[in-house]
């Protein structure tokens, strides 16, 4: 055989093993890229930055209480936005010529770039560099999950999302939304997201302020600001080099570049002093807090608008609270009552290392009226853990005087007698077989008494044996009625509090003492607009939402035992809730402990409002063991009611007919106690059933139509309000521009009629001037009733 021809054999057989893994290769590559294309997160959600989606949120008497500002992916984008033209045209220049110099020439993805990350995937490297803007923006946002992740996985999501962003939004927009969700380093209280955050933060300018010098000291950060910030040194070498890079790509001129240089450049927390030439002769960094932003809060009561915001999603769906366009959401927050939680809870006395929580409803409404989550310290911003929904506290005590009621609508007496003594009961799960409750810090009186009595005194003995007496199905009926339904197993210990639940749910609880038997869900919203006034929710439409759990007289005799275990015992004489009492008003409520003790409560009532109070440790844990409720808790009650209550006309708790009063039979501190008893003739009201006065309406579901798949595209002008096409009505500042297929274009389709829209308002003023019903007056959306 020739060597010619054996060299021939050689090539063919060559190329085919190169031809079969070039298949080979493509075959793996599509099974992946098709395996990583499924699930992919949806590239529309970047409308929330580039169409203003924001939804506003006031307070009952119209005054704004803030936005909700969505999150893309798992990344909050809780900060200032600003448009491209607030921005200075040298942040954008230095920005481009340092991060992406072909950004205006690409479709969202570098050639070079997927060329060096291919040979490092082969190379077994990690997956990085080589991103282009796009690339980064959906990265931090979209594919923020995957941030630290540098795999081949995450690379091609990135990629395959990045070309979507390409086609449908322009090069400005995508410019826009990277400027507004990059990182800039530590500001203290708050992290530096965006460019308004960082030329705050480090020159105390607007973004629209910055010169050349300190653009290119911002772009040069972005890689890492944790890095470079402390060494200027080296980041003026950085510096140097993007200023070339500008001059040589003709976004500035060399003077431009020179003067730039020479100028004394001076970032907060620095002190520099620079040659003729302007290099550095020294440079200190002497204040690192120099950068740090003041903690502003986008919303007023945080913790309030955190339950707003679930309320939202939960009955609309994330898309049309977020979605182009955004909301006008009227709550139930009354100012002058979330002022007085604030200002009780900055003025609280708490044991060393708790926290606190604080709610303020309306008992006839449900209206969660004011809220706090965490004990507030000065102006500043508390934890986003929200203790007064949010946390699942051991009630202890407070609970109580729903046992107690549960037992008067069976036709118990608050006369009954109930022995304080010792008492066991069989209990498998207790240590020895046998649960035997004590009372608190192990005292007895070892007598009888009254109900009256052992509720005012907090008795676990008699409290344990009137709910074997009662039978635990009908007590933890009412618990399921009440919403705090006991734990799985939890036996005779529910009646001493073993039972956990948040303190909106507690005064909620509590809400049915004072308007007669009703129960209504804690809600926080009353009306929900579009922001061109359409109507989506109204709460008065919302009817049926009450369910009766006792009659108005057993709901009053409750009443009457909670009134006495503030009024009839000083603490002197063995009360805990005397520090609740307010001159010149009937008040009842009840103090709770939990065993450690871990959780000190005070849930109470006046003829106007109901309200609860919590304190214990953010992680939980024992506070010291001599520290009990009535010390704590209900003064801080006490401060939130006060101003609220000053400048109310002086009115008692209403009384339904059917009941009577005696003198309570015992001498001392009870001989002027008079005790509520049921007529006779309406005995048989104690036990009628109860149950939902009417059906409870389906809540209206509301579903965005999907965009079918694309094919082709085309520019379109948008008004970036409606997210619908551009009108004659639509102003110039709200057209935008936007790339759809053509099997996209018909949900874009503007309202067949449109009207020029009038000016949105939240004057509490013109809100007041608004007509009842579901109409609007001027334009300006129906506020709620107080």
């Amino acid at each position: 055989m020739t060597p010619r021809l054996l060299t021939g054999r050689f090539f063919k057989l060559l190329f085919s093993l190169l031809l079969a893994l070039v298949f080979v290769g493509l075959g793996v590559g599509l099974t992946y890229g098709l395996k990583w294309s499924r699930n992919l997160p949806d590239y529309h959600e970047l409308d929330s930055l580039t169409l203003g989606a924001v939804t506003q949120v006031y307070a009952r008497d119209g005054s704004p209480l803030g936005t909700l500002i969505p999150k893309l992916g798992d990344t909050s984008v809780s900060r200032t936005l600003v448009s491209l033209d607030e921005i200075s045209p040298f942040m954008t220049a230095a920005l481009v010529a340092n991060e992406d110099r072909h950004f205006f020439e690409h479709y969202g993805l570098d050639p070079n770039g997927i060329a060096r990350q291919f040979r490092r995937i082969s190379q077994n490297e990690n997956v990085q560099g080589g991103s282009t803007l796009t690339n980064q923006l959906v990265k931090n946002t979209l594919l923020s999950k995957y941030q630290s992740a540098r795999t081949a996985e995450r690379k091609v999501k990135e990629w395959l999302l990045s070309v979507q962003v390409e086609r449908s939004f322009t090069k400005e927009e995508i410019l826009q939304d990277y400027l507004n969700i990059i990182y800039w380093g530590d500001g203290g209280p708050v992290e530096l997201y965006g460019i308004y955050s960082a030329a705050q933060a480090y020159f105390g300018k607007t973004p629209k302020q910055l010169d050349l010098a300190e653009s290119t000291y911002l772009t040069t950060l972005i890689p890492g600001p944790g890095l470079y910030y402390p060494n200027y040194q080296r980041q003026r070498l950085l510096m140097k080099a993007l200023l070339a890079r500008m001059v040589e790509d003709r976004w500035v001129t060399q003077a431009q570049a020179d003067a730039a240089w020479h100028e004394k450049l001076l970032p907060r927390g620095w002190k520099v002093a620079y040659d003729a030439a302007g290099n550095l002769s020294g440079a200190k960094l002497v204040d690192r807090s120099a950068t740090y932003l003041k903690a502003v809060s986008t919303a007023r009561a945080p913790h309030f608008m955190q339950q707003v915001q679930q309320e939202l999603v939960t009955r609309f769906g994330r898309e049309k609270v977020y979605g182009s366009g955004g909301l006008r959401v009227y709550t139930t927050l009354d100012p002058q009552a979330q002022n007085a939680v604030e200002a009780a809870s900055r003025r609280a006395k708490v044991p060393y290392g708790t926290t606190l929580a604080a709610v303020i409803s309306d008992p006839y409404t449900g209206e969660v009226l004011g809220m706090v989550g965490q004990k507030l310290n000065g102006n500043a911003p508390p934890a986003d853990w929200n203790n007064a929904a949010q946390g699942q506290r051991q009630i202890g005590s407070s609970i109580k005087p729903l046992l107690y009621t549960a037992a008067l609508s069976t036709g118990t007496s608050q006369l009954d007698l109930y022995d304080d003594k010792p008492i066991s009961f069989p209990c498998p799960s207790c240590k020895g077989g046998r649960y035997e409750p004590k009372d608190f810090e192990g005292e007895m009186t070892n007598r009888s008494m009254t109900l009256r009595e052992a509720l005012d005194r907090s008795l676990n003995l008699p409290t344990v044996r009137l709910a074997d007496k009662i039978g635990l199905p009908t007590f933890f009926g009412k618990l399921q009625e009440l919403n705090i339904p006991p734990n799985d197993g939890t036996g005779l210990a529910a009646a001493l509090g073993a039972v956990e639940t948040t303190p909106v749910k507690m005064a909620a609880a509590y809400a049915p003492f004072v308007n007669g038997g009703l129960y209504r869900a804690p809600r926080y919203i009353t009306r929900v607009t579009t922001a061109r006034g359409e109507l989506l929710y109204d709460s008065s439409s919302d009817v049926g939402r009450a369910h009766r759990v006792w009659t108005p007289q057993v709901a009053y005799l409750g009443l009457d035992m909670i009134k006495g275990v503030v009024d009839d015992l000083g603490t002197k004489e063995g009360g805990f809730s005397e520090p609740a009492r307010i001159p010149g008003w009937p008040v009842g409520g009840k103090t709770g402990t939990s065993t450690g003790p871990k959780d000190l409560w005070f849930v109470g009532a006046n003829p106007y409002y109901v309200g609860a109070v919590w304190i214990g440790r953010q992680k939980g844990g024992n506070m010291a063991y001599n520290i009990y409720s009535g010390e704590w808790a209900p003064p801080i009650w006490h401060d939130m009611m006060v101003p609220l209550l000053q400048g109310k006309a002086a009115r008692d708790f209403a009384q339904p007919p059917g009941l009577s009063y005696v003198q309570h039979p015992d001498s001392g501190p009870y001989i002027k106690v008079k005790v509520a008893l049921l007529d006779p003739a309406y005995r048989n009201t104690s036990t009628a059933s109860t149950g939902v006065t009417e059906a409870l309406p389906s809540t209206p579901q509301y579903q965005e139509a999907g965009l079918p798949g694309s094919g082709g595209g085309m520019v379109v002008s948008l008004d970036r309000l409606t997210n619908k096409l551009a009108t004659e009505f639509t102003p110039p500042d709200r057209i935008v521009q936007r790339r759809v297929s053509a099997l996209e274009l018909p949900a874009f389709a503007p309202d067949p009629d449109p009207q020029p829209l009038t000016e949105e308002s939240a004057d509490p003023a013109a809100v007041k001037q608004q007509k009842a019903g579901n109409g609007t007056t001027d334009g300006i959306p129906n506020a709620p009733k107080n």
